[in-house]
């Protein structure tokens, strides 16, 4: 339990934090989830309007610190790649 001053305050920014960082991963979530959807239906041009949104919202993470730079990479590449299977 957080005794001095600056241990209380600590807790607290450390959990406003928290809320915000846990609603920027789940707006993240949620954009990957669309492009996934989008490619099990089958729809070429949705699941490639999906993923334009998606990547600057997944890159929007990694500048706030959400997610590694290297993770966001690989997830919009491997999205990339499942988006570009379907055209051909």
């Amino acid at each position: 339990m957080a005794n001095t001053v600056s241990a209380k305050k600590m807790t607290r920014k450390i959990a406003k934090r928290t809320a915000v960082n846990t609603t920027r991963r789940s707006r993240v979530r949620s954009f990957i989830r669309k492009v996934e959807e989008a490619i099990a239906s089958g729809d070429n041009a949705v699941a490639s309007d999906a993923l334009k949104s998606a990547q600057p919202e997944i890159m929007r993470a990694v500048t706030k610190g959400v997610i590694h730079k290297n993770t966001a990479s690989r997830k919009i590449s491997r999205l990339a790649s499942r988006v570009k299977a379907m055209a051909s």
